[in-house]
């Protein structure tokens, strides 16, 4: 999170990453001089298991509530997630089953339901807007310095956010709907996003992404 909160000392996780990934959460957290304890609430930008696999754990540890919008409870209740791969290498990784993997399941604590949501009230100078596209229930988290945490409506880098061409906006490895990705990043656009943390490589520029836009309406991707 790049804005300090309202309360000094609550902090909001975005996405939990893959089952067991609680150490290296909590090695990051201990690294900026954080605990468990000053985690308060947990956004989920979608439900595939390299997003949400450790939700249920990182629950237990920090008793903060998991939000996720309603159009993704499905996936976070065990429906196994609808794969479209976007080429050679998204092939690949489902022939894998890696993305298909049971994690433990859960029933999230607030669901989303509008079109945009303020987390004033939590204590979070935060917006959370409906971006669907890589799944239909996807959610992306505005700051107030006009960033976003995009979870993976775009992806960079070689394979899965590698060392390499990180600054180069791509396709993640699956995505349902790829016009309906194209009107949620323009979307943030709009709303004045000017850099754009992902799931999978990033940040990214505006620039970029609109680029990236430019080519899925042209079908190029």
């Amino acid at each position: 999170m790049k804005n300090p909160p309202v309360n000094p000392g609550h902090f909001m996780l975005v996405d939990t990453g893959l089952p067991s990934s609680e150490a290296k959460i909590f090695k990051r957290l201990k690294k900026i001089g954080l605990s468990w304890s000053n985690v308060r609430m947990v956004v989920l930008t979608h439900a595939h298991i390299d997003h949400a696999g450790s939700a249920v754990a990182i629950k237990a540890l920090t008793s903060a509530p998991i939000l996720a919008h309603a159009l993704e409870v499905p996936y976070c209740s065990g429906q196994p997630p609808k794969l479209e791969a976007t080429g050679p290498f998204g092939r690949t990784f489902q022939k894998t089953g890696a993305i298909q993997r049971p994690f433990s399941y859960f029933e999230p604590d607030e669901i989303m339901t509008a079109g945009e949501m303020s987390l004033d009230d939590r204590g979070f100078p935060l917006k959370i807007i409906h971006t669907p596209g890589h799944t239909p229930g996807s959610v992306s988290v505005l700051t107030q310095n006009d960033s976003a945490v995009a979870g993976d409506l775009a992806a960079s880098g070689v394979l899965l956010g590698g060392i390499v061409l990180r600054a180069k906006p791509k396709r993640p490895p699956f995505e349902e709907d790829k016009q309906a990705v194209a009107t949620s990043l323009e979307l943030l656009l709009q709303r004045g996003c000017k850099t754009f943390h992902l799931g999978h490589g990033g940040p990214l520029t505006a620039d970029g992404i609109g680029k990236h836009v430019s080519a899925l309406r042209r079908f190029q991707l």
